[in-house]
């Protein structure tokens, strides 16, 4: 799809869009249509419930006096309240609608209407971005219906007084878009197709951005004592790897430490010896979720030119079961000494993890550390499939993440951590468990990955379980590989890291 910014003229052809406020407050332009085509759009208000209220659209097919194929006003609510993700959501509503309808080409105008409470003034921008983000469509592997009207729209262009300014805030809202795409287009993938060598491979596309990518193979892995992580890729036939990215934006005078993003990457999870149901087990293509989110995160930073230094780490396994796997009650030696009793062979993320931020810490001593993964279904129980969980030993950093979850609507919430839960780790064969039980499940797997970050290193994990995947379609994303994660740290970096 192009997108275009115009401030000249409106586009003769095509569908227009023309916005009101509740009440039914015309725009300015929306009052220049409703004069050229004799008081339709007044006429058609009048005539049903349409209030304006945010999220409703009337449609006026083929209206007289113009040439354009139809004419949408967009509702937009109370303008005093109107946040970013009102206009991101009302572009992929509109990307949804038209593409549905077989339409191929939309012109929106804004009237520069404001953003409330955001330095980002630019609502055209916004509704150009959400309708970019909605566009996406994991679609490989078709061979038939790739063509149909769900993906007709061909042109976007949005008119305002002040094109320039928009198309450069759009230009930057995109780059974090396809870091979203990538995401999602990792996320997504069969597992026969990514795999632990093929999923390394993709970080070539970050080095055309600039980005130092660094790949640890299975002999390496071994030879640092990695143990924890290349126990769980044992029963594979295919072999485990581990994903160093640096992305190094902070100007030459800067001697700030990077700031590390840890993702748990197992491309497949059979639970190993301890074997899931095979009801949903096709599910868990996406438990690599954690790691594709900071695989997206670092073209996003990249790709935006972001002024800081960054490092993503991610450990790449698939979890079998065969001859050579790890068995319950094996006791595993971690990277960083600490030795592991593993009970339960399909707790297996918090293995990978542990060994990987251990790594990473020692190597590369980051200012703070966020891991992300999809950890436990015990997640999805707590808090559903619209918020993240997240645990912490810092208070500023929770409550910068959850300002800029709400900002980009990736909204995280806070569970707690304590001794209590702690020593439901303890071990009386090893230094610990890799369970804690049944009960406070989430909780218990975060103080598990704790033992592993450094006394006074800010920390953060993210158990994106319930988030990586979606059911159901959302303003901005059909259903499938969502991309949680990717907005949400890129707006934290940007709100609070960059130079």
């Amino acid at each position: 799809m192009k997108f275009s910014f115009v401030s000249d003229k409106v586009p003769s052809t095509g569908a227009i869009v023309a916005t009101v406020t509740e009440g039914g407050q015309l725009s300015t332009t929306a009052k220049q249509f409703d004069d050229k085509i004799g008081g339709a759009l007044s006429r058609a208000i009048s005539n049903s419930t349409f209030k304006g209220k945010k999220g409703e659209l009337l449609e006026i097919l083929a209206p007289g006096g113009v040439e354009n194929s139809r004419i949408i006003l967009a509702g937009l609510g109370n303008p005093n309240e109107l946040k970013a993700t009102d206009f991101e959501n009302l572009g992929g509503q509109l990307y949804k609608e038209l593409s549905a309808k077989g339409e191929k080409a939309v012109c929106i105008c804004t009237d520069d209407v404001k953003v409330h409470g955001s330095e980002e003034d630019n609502a055209g921008a916004l509704i150009a971005y959400g309708a970019l983000l909605r566009s996406y469509r994991f679609d490989t592997y078709k061979t038939t219906g790739k063509n149909d009207n769900k993906n007709s729209l061909e042109e976007f262009s949005v008119f305002s007084t002040d094109s320039k300014s928009i198309e450069d805030a759009y230009e930057k809202l995109s780059k974090v878009a396809e870091g979203v795409f990538f995401t999602r287009q990792l996320v997504s993938e069969p597992p026969n197709e990514l795999y632990p060598a093929t999923f390394a491979d993709q970080a070539k596309e970050l080095e055309a951005l600039g980005v130092k990518v660094t790949v640890l193979n299975e002999s390496d892995i071994t030879k640092l004592g990695m143990n924890a992580l290349y126990a769980v890729g044992m029963g594979s036939e295919r072999e485990s790897k581990v994903v160093i990215m640096e992305w190094n934006g902070a100007s030459e005078k800067s001697a700030e430490k990077p700031l590390a993003f840890v993702g748990k990457g197992v491309t497949f999870d059979t639970g190993g010896i301890s074997l899931k149901p095979a009801a949903g087990m096709e599910d868990m293509k996406f438990d690599m979720g954690g790691a594709g989110t900071v695989f997206g995160l670092m073209k996003a930073l990249a790709g935006r030119k972001a002024k800081v230094n960054v490092v993503g780490a991610c450990g790449l396994v698939e979890n079998m079961p065969s001859a050579n796997a790890q068995r319950p009650g094996d006791i595993v030696k971690s990277y960083s000494g600490k030795t592991i009793e593993v009970l339960n062979t399909d707790a297996e993320g918090r293995l990978v993890l542990a060994d990987v931020l251990s790594y990473t810490q020692e190597k590369y001593n980051p200012r703070l550390v966020i891991d992300l993964a999809t950890l436990t279904g015990a997640m999805i129980i707590a808090l559903g499939n619209d918020i993240a969980g997240i645990f912490s030993n810092n208070d500023t950093l929770c409550e910068q993440l959850s300002t800029a979850g709400l900002s980009v609507d990736e909204r995280v919430w806070r569970l707690p951590m304590a001794d209590c839960y702690d020593k439901l780790l303890d071990s009386d064969a090893a230094d610990m468990k890799n369970i804690g039980g049944r009960a406070a499940g989430s909780i218990t797997a975060a103080q598990f990955l704790q033992r592993f970050i450094d006394k006074d290193r800010p920390w953060v994990h993210i158990d994106i379980a319930g988030v990586a995947w979606s059911t159901k379609e959302k303003a901005i994303a059909a259903k499938g590989a969502t991309g949680f994660g990717v907005r949400l740290l890129d707006r934290f970096v940007a709100d609070n890291y960059e130079d």
